[in-house]
């Protein structure tokens, strides 16, 4: 009987290679219709999770501490419609922003409070390890509010 040779899956595989940060200065932000929650890498603050009310004065102030915390890429899951306003007020203010799926970030197990998922998100961004949802151009986003309106 002729054996085959079998590679080991505990061996390391040297065709792998290591995770290199990508988007050293990101943050991951879980939204939410009361409530948005903002994580940014660990050596920025202090408190390196932050919970921001949904009002505009909020949402300035959230913006305003990710700006000191030197973040220039932010990536936030595309849920429901909360995210509109945040995602138009840090594109103006300059920032990348990464309008992610959530159906693509959802799917680890044990991920069960907010804290938790702006956490991850702002660890998958740091990595590149997320790809942006498709977001129609301005002009097509305005065109679409005021044919919805008219319905």
């Amino acid at each position: 009987m002729a054996q085959h040779k079998r590679s080991n899956p505990l061996e390391p595989d040297k065709s792998r290679q290591p995770l290199t940060i990508t988007y050293p200065n990101s943050a991951g932000i879980d939204i939410g219709c009361a409530a948005h929650f903002v994580a940014v890498p660990p050596d920025r603050d202090e408190e390196p999770v932050r919970e921001f009310p949904s009002f505009t004065v909020d949402l300035n102030a959230l913006a305003d501490w990710l700006t000191a915390c030197n973040v220039d890429t932010v990536a936030m899951e595309s849920t429901g419609v909360y995210w509109i306003p945040l995602f138009e007020l840090l594109e103006s203010r300059g920032f990348t922003v990464f309008l992610v799926n959530a159906r693509h970030v959802k799917n680890v197990s044990g991920r069960k409070s907010d804290v938790l998922d702006c956490q991850w998100l702002q660890q998958l961004m740091t990595y590149g390890l997320l790809s942006t949802a498709f977001r129609p151009t301005d002009a097509v986003c305005v065109l679409r509010s005021l044919r919805r309106q008219r319905e």
